[in-house]
């Protein structure tokens, strides 16, 4: 019997404005599509877009359910979201079941073909260009880590707490048998295996390390864009728009992220520096986050190191943040709480970029507006995505590492990112540094999912709207889904 693979493809266009396109879901032959390079191009770029649907990082698993668990969002007594039992940590409800099971499943489902592409991939060798081998693998490699660990941050106690605890299975074969639970400490440690090895696949391979590739938006209008962007000038297109795709500096960046999470300060600081000091990645100033619609950039685009491309969950997008009444929305004075607008907070442009009062909302309540579109006769600064990695965290982890030895270098790293958002008054060794490093996650990454990831893995508590405390016992081990459980034996 023929092997089918069941995956949404991408076929690549020759427009580079339209740089990605959907093919209709179809049952592929492995053989067939696994004979030529275009074949493993496909089948990557459908992870990319698995990844960014709704049940996973198109929405769920970034806009939605860690920012409810961060207290992020205000409800309205009908509750239209259905996330207000999440919020109070009830794992019960059955929404939070439900979405809980989206989130695995779709997860599990972008690991799995991850898979089958590294067990295809070395015997076919000599059908691959130059570079593009290394590309390929790298990302795969890359990609399986990235979700396995989004998955052992959100189920698992953290590392600090409970390494020797049973966590999720970390699969690595294509193969419905069922995989064995791996410890906290197991998964981290494969993690890390598989990102280093993408590391060195990808060095001196990735376009975006060379110094022709100019970071910017997607756009021939000088007006907006004077230092024009290279991301769509490689005449091959996948190799266009590098930071859609966990590219050599993303891969750096979730390298950061889980030696920090392993308490591994110094690999930490080596891999988030790695992305600093390329200097790729360029601040958005106060003018262009606060620009004319047109010219607005609401995601700090040119500094996102690694995002998803969700420009088909836009209605999906509009409809949760476009809509007070029935969808997420922020009241006026917790946002000014958030943003410490009555402190230092009065010209952060994230507070004044991000959160509109209408008509619609009234004047207690904002619109989050972080994912606007611009109407199609006005047009967009850059594609739609979802942030994954920003430059900002890396000098966020760059703090956090250099803190227990050189606590003057960590306030610099900290302080970096609050003037870059019109923050005027620096930090120093009077304030608590993990408090105020919390505050700035939550304000930096508000409708991303990375806030709740920061509390729980500092062990810290998470507080309401309504003054209600929440403490880190509440947030592990979140139960895996029941079908998990009852099918897996777990």
């Amino acid at each position: 019997m023929k092997q089918l693979l069941y995956i949404v493809l991408l076929f690549l266009l020759c427009s580079c404005n339209d740089w990605l396109d959907i093919r209709p879901e179809a049952s592929v032959d492995v053989d067939e599509l696994f004979s030529e390079e275009e074949g493993f191009i496909e089948a990557v770029n459908g992870l990319y877009t698995n990844s960014a649907t709704t049940n996973l990082y198109g929405g769920i698993f970034t806009v939605e359910i860690q920012d409810a668990l961060a207290q992020n969002y205000s409800y309205k007594a009908q509750d239209y979201t259905n996330y207000l039992k999440t919020s109070m940590f009830d794992f019960s409800d059955d929404m939070f079941k439900w979405r809980n099971e989206a989130i695995w499943s779709a997860a599990y489902n972008v690991i799995t073909n991850c898979n089958l592409i590294l067990e295809n991939i070395e015997q076919r060798k000599d059908i691959f260009h130059e570079g593009i081998y290394e590309i390929v693998k790298g990302e795969a490699l890359a990609l399986r880590a990235y979700i396995h660990f989004d998955l052992l941050r959100f189920f698992a106690p953290p590392y600090a707490i409970g390494a020797s605890q049973k966590a999720i299975p970390y699969v690595t074969t294509y193969s419905n048998k069922v995989t064995p639970l791996s410890t906290v400490e197991e998964v981290t440690t494969k993690v890390l295996e598989d990102l280093t090895e993408a590391k060195r696949l990808l060095a001196g391979h990735d376009p975006i390390q060379d110094s022709t590739y100019i970071v910017g938006y997607n756009t021939d209008d000088k007006e907006v864009d004077p230092e024009a962007s290279t991301e769509m000038d490689n005449p091959n297109l996948f190799l266009q728009n590098r930071r859609h795709r966990l590219n050599y500096y993303a891969v750096c960046g979730t390298l950061a992220r889980v030696y920090l999470y392993e308490a591994n300060h110094t690999e930490a600081l080596k891999n988030a520096l790695e992305v600093i000091n390329s200097e790729k990645f360029k601040w958005v100033d106060s003018e262009t986050a606060l620009a004319e619609p047109k010219l607005r950039d609401r995601l700090m685009y040119t500094e996102l190191v690694f995002s998803w491309y969700v420009e088909n969950e836009k209605k999906n997008l509009a409809d949760r943040f476009g809509n007070v009444a029935t969808g997420y929305f922020i009241n006026s004075n917790y946002a000014r709480s958030i943003y410490e607008v009555a402190t230092v907070g009065a010209d952060d442009y994230r507070y004044k970029g991000w959160f509109l009062q209408t008509a619609a909302s009234g004047d207690q309540t904002f619109e989050i507006e972080k994912y606007l579109r611009n109407s199609d006769d006005v047009g967009n600064r850059h594609y739609l995505v979802a942030p994954a990695i920003r430059l900002s965290e890396m000098y966020y982890i760059a703090a956090e590492s250099v803190y227990p030895t050189d606590p003057d270098r960590a306030w610099q790293y900290l302080n970096t990112v609050r003037s870059k958002r019109g923050i005027r008054t620096s930090l120093n060794e009077n304030a608590n540094f993990i408090d105020e490093l919390l505050k700035e996650y939550r304000k930096e990454t508000y409708a991303e999912g990375q806030a709740f990831y920061a509390y729980k893995r500092l062990n810290k508590t998470i507080t309401s709207e309504s003054g209600i405390i929440y403490q880190p016992s509440q947030m592990y081990p979140i139960p895996l889904p029941d079908n998990e459980i009852e099918f897996g034996n777990r």
